[in-house]
């Protein structure tokens, strides 16, 4: 089931998505990772990706904060660290391929890519943790039943 648009337009420092899981989206790819509270000041001061042995202890640390959402029946905070994975990829990927991670000119051209290969460990790292949750059963089940249930 596709995802409605996610809604920028909540009051995300008035709700705490804990107590009223309800009203979150899932969205697409990483969205709201940076909004959701108290997910994302949970998830946030573990998630380093500058050396892969950064992004080691990084990943495993939210690795294991998914887990225990899990055990805690929180679908929000299971997604919120998935997002988190996804983000450690993402960033990790853009560092690697473009120092400073800045991927465009000011003309908006594409920069050359120059790879780095720290950022690619780090990228791998957490490709390897995005790969597993995406093919979890249980969390896949779970973001269907919330999609279905909420939106």
């Amino acid at each position: 089931m596709a995802s409605k648009p996610f809604n920028y337009d909540l009051d995300f420092a008035a709700i705490d998505f804990r107590e009223q899981p309800e009203l979150y989206q899932v969205g697409r790819g990483e969205q709201g990772v940076l909004l959701v509270e108290p997910y994302k000041s949970e998830i946030l001061p573990h998630w380093r990706f500058k050396t892969p042995a950064q992004a080691h202890v990084s990943a495993q640390a939210i690795m294991a904060m998914f887990e225990a959402y899990r055990r805690k029946d929180e679908f929000v905070g299971m997604d919120m660290a998935r997002k988190f994975i996804q983000m450690g990829y993402t960033r990790s990927r853009r560092y690697a391929n473009h120092p400073g991670g800045k991927k465009y000119a000011p003309d908006g051209s594409v920069l050359p890519y120059q790879l780095d290969k720290e950022k690619a460990a780090s990228a791998a790292i957490f490709k390897a943790c995005w790969d597993s949750l995406r093919q979890d059963k249980d969390y896949l089940a779970r973001k269907k039943a919330h999609q279905q249930r909420y939106g």
